[in-house]
Protein backbone atom coordinates (compact mmCIF):
# COMPACT_ATOMS: atom_id res chain seq x y z
CA UNK A 1 0.00 0.00 0.00
CA UNK A 2 2.35 2.63 -1.42
CA UNK A 3 -0.24 5.12 -0.44
CA UNK A 4 -0.76 4.79 3.11
CA UNK A 5 2.66 6.00 4.93
CA UNK A 6 3.08 9.53 3.12
CA UNK A 7 -0.77 10.57 4.72
CA UNK A 8 -0.29 9.03 8.07
CA UNK A 9 3.32 10.67 8.24
CA UNK A 10 1.49 14.05 6.97
CA UNK A 11 -0.75 13.60 10.63
CA UNK A 12 2.02 13.03 12.24
CA UNK A 13 3.97 15.66 11.21
CA UNK A 14 0.72 17.61 12.11
CA UNK A 15 0.75 16.52 15.55
CA UNK A 16 4.49 18.01 15.93
CA UNK A 17 3.69 21.51 14.38
CA UNK A 18 4.15 22.52 18.06
CA UNK A 19 7.85 21.76 17.95
CA UNK A 20 8.66 24.26 14.88
CA UNK A 21 7.90 26.70 17.40
CA UNK A 22 12.00 25.99 18.14
CA UNK A 23 12.72 27.00 14.09
CA UNK A 24 12.29 30.76 15.43
CA UNK A 25 15.91 30.45 17.45
CA UNK A 26 16.65 28.38 14.25
CA UNK A 27 19.31 29.94 11.32
CA UNK A 28 21.38 32.77 10.73
CA UNK A 29 21.66 31.68 7.43
CA UNK A 30 20.44 33.69 3.79
CA UNK A 31 17.41 34.07 3.09
CA UNK A 32 18.32 35.53 0.05
CA UNK A 33 19.99 33.28 -2.86
CA UNK A 34 23.90 34.52 -2.05
CA UNK A 35 24.82 31.42 -2.34
CA UNK A 36 28.82 31.28 -3.47
CA UNK A 37 29.50 27.61 -3.94
CA UNK A 38 29.91 26.28 -7.59
CA UNK A 39 27.52 23.98 -8.94
CA UNK A 40 29.70 22.79 -11.54
CA UNK A 41 32.21 21.50 -9.51
CA UNK A 42 32.52 17.79 -8.04
CA UNK A 43 30.54 17.81 -4.56
CA UNK A 44 28.34 15.74 -2.23
CA UNK A 45 24.79 17.21 -0.51
CA UNK A 46 22.63 15.53 2.10
CA UNK A 47 19.25 14.94 1.30
CA UNK A 48 16.86 14.22 4.14
CA UNK A 49 13.08 13.19 3.42
CA UNK A 50 10.54 11.10 5.17
CA UNK A 51 9.46 8.10 3.24
CA UNK A 52 9.89 4.96 5.16
CA UNK A 53 8.03 2.10 2.90
CA UNK A 54 10.37 0.26 0.99
CA UNK A 55 9.13 0.61 -2.27
CA UNK A 56 8.60 4.53 -1.61
CA UNK A 57 12.51 4.52 -0.66
CA UNK A 58 13.19 2.69 -4.10
CA UNK A 59 11.17 5.51 -5.44
CA UNK A 60 13.31 7.79 -3.86
CA UNK A 61 16.47 6.25 -4.89
CA UNK A 62 15.19 6.18 -8.67
CA UNK A 63 14.50 9.94 -8.68
CA UNK A 64 18.46 10.86 -7.27
CA UNK A 65 19.57 7.93 -9.54
CA UNK A 66 18.02 10.54 -12.61
CA UNK A 67 19.39 13.61 -11.34
CA UNK A 68 22.82 12.20 -11.18
CA UNK A 69 22.48 11.20 -14.30
CA UNK A 70 22.46 14.50 -16.07
CA UNK A 71 24.33 16.19 -12.47
CA UNK A 72 27.33 13.72 -12.82
CA UNK A 73 29.53 15.92 -10.54
CA UNK A 74 27.01 16.44 -7.68
CA UNK A 75 26.56 12.85 -5.29
CA UNK A 76 23.68 13.29 -2.93
CA UNK A 77 23.60 11.00 0.13
CA UNK A 78 20.34 9.96 0.69
CA UNK A 79 18.39 9.99 4.71
CA UNK A 80 15.15 8.67 4.70
CA UNK A 81 12.22 8.48 7.05
CA UNK A 82 13.20 11.78 8.61
CA UNK A 83 9.99 13.49 10.68
CA UNK A 84 9.97 17.34 10.95
CA UNK A 85 11.05 17.30 14.08
CA UNK A 86 14.27 15.56 13.35
CA UNK A 87 14.60 17.77 10.48
CA UNK A 88 13.94 20.77 12.60
CA UNK A 89 16.44 19.86 15.32
CA UNK A 90 19.36 19.63 12.14
CA UNK A 91 18.36 22.23 10.65
CA UNK A 92 19.21 24.44 13.94
CA UNK A 93 22.43 22.38 14.25
CA UNK A 94 23.72 22.29 10.95
CA UNK A 95 27.28 21.01 10.07
CA UNK A 96 28.41 18.76 7.50
CA UNK A 97 26.12 15.67 7.95
CA UNK A 98 22.97 18.06 8.83
CA UNK A 99 21.00 18.22 5.27
CA UNK A 100 21.13 20.60 2.72
CA UNK A 101 17.88 19.49 0.75
CA UNK A 102 14.78 18.56 3.32
CA UNK A 103 11.32 17.22 2.08
CA UNK A 104 8.30 17.05 4.26
CA UNK A 105 4.96 15.98 4.63
CA UNK A 106 3.14 18.65 5.80
CA UNK A 107 2.69 21.89 4.61
CA UNK A 108 1.21 23.55 7.68
CA UNK A 109 4.25 24.28 8.39
CA UNK A 110 5.96 26.37 6.12
CA UNK A 111 4.77 29.12 7.51
CA UNK A 112 7.57 28.50 10.71
CA UNK A 113 9.95 27.26 7.70
CA UNK A 114 9.87 30.67 6.08
CA UNK A 115 9.37 32.93 8.92
CA UNK A 116 11.87 31.37 11.13
CA UNK A 117 14.71 31.81 8.15
CA UNK A 118 15.20 28.31 8.52
CA UNK A 119 14.90 27.80 4.84
CA UNK A 120 15.93 30.29 2.19
CA UNK A 121 13.83 31.94 0.06
CA UNK A 122 13.68 29.99 -3.58
CA UNK A 123 12.33 33.45 -5.57
CA UNK A 124 15.96 34.18 -6.49
CA UNK A 125 16.86 30.91 -7.73
CA UNK A 126 13.74 30.50 -9.55
CA UNK A 127 14.55 33.60 -11.39
CA UNK A 128 18.21 32.88 -12.38
CA UNK A 129 16.84 29.86 -14.04
CA UNK A 130 14.29 31.12 -15.69
CA UNK A 131 11.27 29.24 -14.28
CA UNK A 132 7.95 31.48 -13.51
CA UNK A 133 6.15 29.14 -10.37
CA UNK A 134 2.80 30.89 -11.41
CA UNK A 135 2.71 28.97 -14.75
CA UNK A 136 4.78 26.04 -13.39
CA UNK A 137 3.16 24.65 -10.30
CA UNK A 138 -1.19 23.92 -9.67
CA UNK A 139 -2.12 27.60 -7.97
CA UNK A 140 -3.14 25.75 -4.61
CA UNK A 141 0.70 24.46 -4.76
CA UNK A 142 1.80 27.96 -5.43
CA UNK A 143 -0.19 28.99 -2.16
CA UNK A 144 0.90 26.44 0.17
CA UNK A 145 4.58 26.70 -0.12
CA UNK A 146 5.22 30.35 0.54
CA UNK A 147 4.45 32.67 3.11
CA UNK A 148 4.44 36.58 3.46
CA UNK A 149 6.15 36.81 -0.47
CA UNK A 150 8.73 34.08 0.32
CA UNK A 151 8.71 30.87 -0.92
CA UNK A 152 11.09 29.18 1.29
CA UNK A 153 9.84 25.28 -0.30
CA UNK A 154 8.40 23.98 -3.70
CA UNK A 155 6.15 21.24 -4.27
CA UNK A 156 7.43 17.90 -4.69
CA UNK A 157 3.89 16.04 -5.55
CA UNK A 158 0.85 15.99 -4.23
CA UNK A 159 -2.60 15.50 -2.92
CA UNK A 160 -5.98 15.87 -3.77
CA UNK A 161 -9.55 15.12 -2.17
CA UNK A 162 -12.19 14.09 -3.71
CA UNK A 163 -15.66 11.21 -3.30
CA UNK A 164 -15.03 8.15 -3.17
CA UNK A 165 -18.83 6.04 -3.38
CA UNK A 166 -20.15 2.23 -3.56
CA UNK A 167 -21.53 2.49 -7.54
CA UNK A 168 -23.39 -0.79 -6.15
CA UNK A 169 -24.93 0.58 -3.02
CA UNK A 170 -25.59 3.63 -5.81
CA UNK A 171 -27.76 1.29 -8.03
CA UNK A 172 -29.92 -0.28 -5.40
CA UNK A 173 -30.98 3.07 -4.28
CA UNK A 174 -31.40 3.97 -7.44
CA UNK A 175 -29.18 7.06 -7.44
CA UNK A 176 -27.71 6.97 -11.13
CA UNK A 177 -24.44 9.26 -10.93
CA UNK A 178 -22.27 11.05 -8.28
CA UNK A 179 -24.06 14.35 -6.68
CA UNK A 180 -22.42 17.27 -7.83
CA UNK A 181 -24.17 19.63 -5.62
CA UNK A 182 -24.50 20.40 -1.77
CA UNK A 183 -28.32 19.63 -1.81
CA UNK A 184 -27.52 16.40 -4.00
CA UNK A 185 -25.05 14.89 -1.44
CA UNK A 186 -27.47 15.62 1.11
CA UNK A 187 -30.50 13.55 -0.78
CA UNK A 188 -28.06 10.32 -1.94
CA UNK A 189 -26.57 10.63 2.04
CA UNK A 190 -30.33 10.12 3.15
CA UNK A 191 -30.91 7.62 0.69
CA UNK A 192 -28.22 5.77 1.19
CA UNK A 193 -28.56 5.45 4.89
CA UNK A 194 -29.83 2.35 6.24
CA UNK A 195 -30.96 2.08 9.98
CA UNK A 196 -30.53 -0.81 12.31
CA UNK A 197 -31.42 -0.34 15.86
CA UNK A 198 -29.78 2.34 16.86
CA UNK A 199 -27.50 2.24 14.54
CA UNK A 200 -27.03 1.30 10.55
CA UNK A 201 -26.43 -1.46 8.30
CA UNK A 202 -25.56 1.54 6.04
CA UNK A 203 -24.60 5.15 6.36
CA UNK A 204 -24.82 6.98 3.55
CA UNK A 205 -21.53 9.68 4.48
CA UNK A 206 -20.17 10.15 7.91
CA UNK A 207 -20.64 13.82 8.11
CA UNK A 208 -18.56 14.36 11.39
CA UNK A 209 -15.10 15.72 11.90
CA UNK A 210 -13.65 13.27 13.61
CA UNK A 211 -14.83 11.07 10.43
CA UNK A 212 -11.68 10.55 9.19
CA UNK A 213 -10.83 12.41 6.44
CA UNK A 214 -13.81 14.98 7.04
CA UNK A 215 -11.95 17.90 8.85
CA UNK A 216 -13.12 21.23 8.47
CA UNK A 217 -10.20 21.90 6.10
CA UNK A 218 -10.89 19.55 3.23
CA UNK A 219 -14.81 19.85 3.31
CA UNK A 220 -14.81 24.06 3.56
CA UNK A 221 -12.62 23.89 0.29
CA UNK A 222 -15.71 22.89 -1.60
CA UNK A 223 -17.01 26.57 -0.51
CA UNK A 224 -13.80 28.22 -1.03
CA UNK A 225 -13.32 30.29 2.04
CA UNK A 226 -10.94 32.64 2.64
CA UNK A 227 -8.69 32.39 5.95
CA UNK A 228 -7.01 35.50 6.03
CA UNK A 229 -7.69 39.44 5.24
CA UNK A 230 -5.39 41.87 4.00
CA UNK A 231 -4.68 42.52 7.37
CA UNK A 232 -3.57 39.05 8.12
CA UNK A 233 -6.97 38.87 10.59
CA UNK A 234 -8.97 35.55 10.66
CA UNK A 235 -11.44 35.81 8.17
CA UNK A 236 -13.28 33.07 9.82
CA UNK A 237 -16.30 35.43 11.40
CA UNK A 238 -16.27 37.58 8.19
CA UNK A 239 -16.34 35.35 5.20
CA UNK A 240 -19.38 33.91 4.63
CA UNK A 241 -18.28 31.24 3.20
CA UNK A 242 -17.80 29.55 7.28
CA UNK A 243 -20.87 30.39 8.26
CA UNK A 244 -22.59 28.22 5.23
CA UNK A 245 -20.12 25.51 5.79
CA UNK A 246 -20.40 25.29 9.17
CA UNK A 247 -24.62 25.31 9.11
CA UNK A 248 -24.50 22.79 5.89
CA UNK A 249 -22.46 20.30 7.54
CA UNK A 250 -24.24 20.41 10.98
CA UNK A 251 -27.55 19.97 9.14
CA UNK A 252 -26.18 16.90 7.34
CA UNK A 253 -25.40 15.53 10.81
CA UNK A 254 -28.98 16.02 12.21
CA UNK A 255 -30.75 14.91 9.14
CA UNK A 256 -28.30 11.35 9.51
CA UNK A 257 -29.68 10.98 12.59
CA UNK A 258 -27.67 13.21 15.09
CA UNK A 259 -24.26 13.91 16.35
CA UNK A 260 -24.45 11.45 19.04
CA UNK A 261 -25.93 8.29 17.48
CA UNK A 262 -22.85 8.97 14.77
CA UNK A 263 -20.56 8.74 16.92
CA UNK A 264 -21.95 5.96 18.88
CA UNK A 265 -21.67 4.03 15.21
CA UNK A 266 -18.21 5.50 14.14
CA UNK A 267 -16.75 3.90 17.51
CA UNK A 268 -17.82 0.68 15.96
CA UNK A 269 -15.86 1.16 12.98
CA UNK A 270 -12.43 -0.09 11.92
CA UNK A 271 -9.97 2.64 11.54
CA UNK A 272 -8.39 4.67 9.10
CA UNK A 273 -5.47 2.66 7.43
CA UNK A 274 -6.63 -0.91 7.86
CA UNK A 275 -8.53 -2.96 5.71
CA UNK A 276 -11.38 -2.57 7.90
CA UNK A 277 -12.11 1.05 6.78
CA UNK A 278 -15.90 1.29 6.56
CA UNK A 279 -15.86 2.46 3.13
CA UNK A 280 -13.94 -0.99 2.31
CA UNK A 281 -16.75 -2.84 4.18
CA UNK A 282 -19.33 -1.38 3.01
CA UNK A 283 -20.54 0.08 6.18
CA UNK A 284 -20.35 4.11 4.94
CA UNK A 285 -21.31 4.04 0.91
CA UNK A 286 -19.87 7.86 0.40
CA UNK A 287 -16.27 8.59 1.43
CA UNK A 288 -14.37 11.96 1.66
CA UNK A 289 -10.78 11.06 0.79
CA UNK A 290 -7.43 11.92 -1.08
CA UNK A 291 -5.46 10.07 -4.03
CA UNK A 292 -4.16 7.17 -2.33
CA UNK A 293 -7.63 5.68 -0.72
CA UNK A 294 -8.50 4.06 -4.26
CA UNK A 295 -5.23 2.16 -4.05
CA UNK A 296 -5.88 0.82 -0.37
CA UNK A 297 -9.51 -0.22 -0.87
CA UNK A 298 -8.94 -1.92 -4.09
CA UNK A 299 -6.28 -3.57 -1.93
CA UNK A 300 -9.01 -4.64 0.58
CA UNK A 301 -10.95 -6.87 -2.22
CA UNK A 302 -14.47 -4.99 -1.58
CA UNK A 303 -17.51 -6.69 -2.45
CA UNK A 304 -18.51 -3.57 -4.73
CA UNK A 305 -17.45 -1.65 -7.61
CA UNK A 306 -15.94 1.74 -6.33
CA UNK A 307 -16.46 5.57 -8.31
CA UNK A 308 -14.66 8.31 -8.27
CA UNK A 309 -15.72 11.90 -8.40
CA UNK A 310 -14.75 15.42 -7.05
CA UNK A 311 -16.64 16.32 -4.09
CA UNK A 312 -20.09 18.40 -4.47
CA UNK A 313 -19.81 22.06 -3.73
CA UNK A 314 -22.62 24.30 -2.45
CA UNK A 315 -25.82 24.82 -4.67
CA UNK A 316 -24.35 28.27 -5.97
CA UNK A 317 -21.22 27.12 -6.66
CA UNK A 318 -22.50 24.61 -9.35
CA UNK A 319 -20.36 26.15 -12.16
CA UNK A 320 -17.03 25.28 -10.32
CA UNK A 321 -17.98 21.61 -9.59
CA UNK A 322 -14.78 19.85 -10.08
CA UNK A 323 -12.79 21.37 -7.57
CA UNK A 324 -11.61 19.88 -4.53
CA UNK A 325 -8.85 20.33 -1.56
CA UNK A 326 -5.05 20.35 -2.47
CA UNK A 327 -2.27 19.59 -0.12
CA UNK A 328 1.07 17.87 -0.44
CA UNK A 329 4.73 17.28 -0.15
CA UNK A 330 7.30 20.00 -0.25
CA UNK A 331 11.18 20.88 -0.22
CA UNK A 332 13.75 23.61 0.34
CA UNK A 333 17.13 23.85 1.07
CA UNK A 334 18.76 24.91 4.39
CA UNK A 335 19.62 27.98 5.32
CA UNK A 336 23.15 26.48 7.32
CA UNK A 337 24.03 24.75 3.78
CA UNK A 338 27.26 25.85 2.01
CA UNK A 339 26.70 24.28 -0.92
CA UNK A 340 23.22 26.23 -1.97
CA UNK A 341 23.35 26.32 -5.81
CA UNK A 342 24.07 22.29 -5.69
CA UNK A 343 21.10 21.77 -3.65
CA UNK A 344 19.24 24.07 -5.75
CA UNK A 345 19.99 21.75 -9.05
CA UNK A 346 18.60 18.71 -6.91
CA UNK A 347 15.67 20.55 -6.32
CA UNK A 348 15.26 22.18 -9.37
CA UNK A 349 15.27 18.79 -10.93
CA UNK A 350 12.86 17.41 -9.08
CA UNK A 351 10.03 19.82 -8.23
CA UNK A 352 10.43 20.76 -12.43
CA UNK A 353 11.56 18.32 -15.06
CA UNK A 354 8.93 17.08 -16.22
CA UNK A 355 9.89 13.03 -16.45
CA UNK A 356 11.49 13.55 -12.99
CA UNK A 357 8.19 14.18 -11.81
CA UNK A 358 5.88 12.25 -13.94
CA UNK A 359 8.25 9.22 -13.27
CA UNK A 360 7.99 9.85 -9.43
CA UNK A 361 4.02 10.33 -9.15
CA UNK A 362 3.87 7.15 -11.17
CA UNK A 363 6.26 5.16 -8.30
CA UNK A 364 5.02 6.99 -5.34
CA UNK A 365 1.24 6.91 -7.09
CA UNK A 366 0.57 10.76 -5.88
CA UNK A 367 -0.58 13.56 -7.80
CA UNK A 368 2.15 15.36 -9.94
CA UNK A 369 2.85 18.73 -8.84
CA UNK A 370 3.28 20.86 -12.06
CA UNK A 371 1.20 21.56 -14.74
CA UNK A 372 2.72 20.43 -17.37
CA UNK A 373 3.22 17.14 -15.32
CA UNK A 374 -0.47 16.63 -15.15
CA UNK A 375 -1.11 16.23 -19.01
CA UNK A 376 1.89 14.03 -19.40
CA UNK A 377 1.33 11.02 -21.34
CA UNK A 378 3.82 9.30 -19.77
CA UNK A 379 1.63 8.92 -16.25
CA UNK A 380 0.25 5.49 -15.52
CA UNK A 381 -2.72 5.29 -13.63
CA UNK A 382 -6.12 3.83 -13.16
CA UNK A 383 -8.61 5.84 -15.46
CA UNK A 384 -10.58 6.64 -11.91
CA UNK A 385 -7.69 8.18 -10.73
CA UNK A 386 -7.56 10.84 -13.42
CA UNK A 387 -10.50 12.70 -11.22
CA UNK A 388 -7.36 13.47 -8.69
CA UNK A 389 -5.37 14.75 -11.70
CA UNK A 390 -8.64 16.99 -12.63
CA UNK A 391 -8.82 18.55 -9.07
CA UNK A 392 -5.26 19.34 -8.89
CA UNK A 393 -5.63 21.22 -12.03
CA UNK A 394 -8.80 23.13 -11.84
CA UNK A 395 -8.08 26.59 -11.12
CA UNK A 396 -11.24 26.85 -8.77
CA UNK A 397 -9.10 23.93 -6.01
CA UNK A 398 -7.83 25.30 -3.00
CA UNK A 399 -5.38 24.99 -0.08
CA UNK A 400 -5.35 26.31 3.12
CA UNK A 401 -2.74 29.25 3.74
CA UNK A 402 0.54 29.24 5.63
CA UNK A 403 0.65 30.86 9.21
CA UNK A 404 3.61 32.41 11.59
CA UNK A 405 2.50 29.52 14.10
CA UNK A 406 1.90 26.44 11.65
CA UNK A 407 -1.64 24.87 11.25
CA UNK A 408 -2.63 26.55 15.02
CA UNK A 409 -5.32 27.96 13.55
CA UNK A 410 -6.74 24.92 11.40
CA UNK A 411 -6.91 23.04 14.83
CA UNK A 412 -8.48 25.61 16.60
CA UNK A 413 -10.93 25.62 13.55
CA UNK A 414 -11.59 21.69 13.80
CA UNK A 415 -12.29 22.29 18.06
CA UNK A 416 -14.99 25.24 17.53
CA UNK A 417 -16.50 22.43 14.40
CA UNK A 418 -16.30 19.85 17.20
CA UNK A 419 -18.00 22.28 19.88
CA UNK A 420 -20.70 23.34 17.05
CA UNK A 421 -21.71 19.62 15.56
CA UNK A 422 -21.99 18.33 18.93
CA UNK A 423 -24.36 20.66 20.53
CA UNK A 424 -21.72 22.11 22.85
CA UNK A 425 -21.79 25.74 21.22
CA UNK A 426 -25.01 26.65 19.94
CA UNK A 427 -24.61 30.77 18.70
CA UNK A 428 -22.57 29.87 15.55
CA UNK A 429 -21.78 33.81 14.64
CA UNK A 430 -20.79 34.52 18.77
CA UNK A 431 -18.36 31.20 17.95
CA UNK A 432 -16.99 31.89 14.81
CA UNK A 433 -16.26 35.43 16.43
CA UNK A 434 -14.81 33.76 19.34
CA UNK A 435 -12.70 31.37 17.46
CA UNK A 436 -11.42 33.81 15.03
CA UNK A 437 -9.96 36.26 18.26
CA UNK A 438 -8.52 32.98 19.89
CA UNK A 439 -7.14 32.68 15.75
CA UNK A 440 -5.70 36.43 15.83
CA UNK A 441 -4.27 36.22 19.65
CA UNK A 442 -2.31 33.07 18.71
CA UNK A 443 -0.45 34.81 16.07
CA UNK A 444 0.09 38.00 17.61
CA UNK A 445 1.70 35.50 20.45
CA UNK A 446 3.77 33.88 18.08
CA UNK A 447 5.73 37.12 15.76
Amino acid sequence: MPEVIPSLARKTAFALTASLALLTTACTGQSGSGATDDASRDTTINFWHAWSAPNEVQAVKSLVAGFQKTHPNIHVNIVGNMTDDKINQALRAGGDKAPDVISSFTTNNVGKFCSSGALVDLNPFFEKSGIDPETTFPKPMNEYTRFDGNRCTAPLLGDAYGLYYNKTAFEKAGIKRPPKTWSEFTADAKKLTISQGDGYRQLGFMPNYHGWESTTEHLFAQFSPTYFGKDGKSSLASDPAFEKGFTLQKKLVDELGGFRRLEKFRATLGDEWGARHPFHTGQVAMQLDGEWRLGMAEEAKPKFEIGVAPLPVPDDQADQYGKGYITGTITGIAATSHKQNAAWELVKYMTTDTDAVVGFANDIHNVPSTLAALKSPKLKYDPRFKTFLDIAANPHSTTTPASINGGVYLVTIQQFGYDYESGKATDLGAGLKKTAAQIDTDIAQAQ
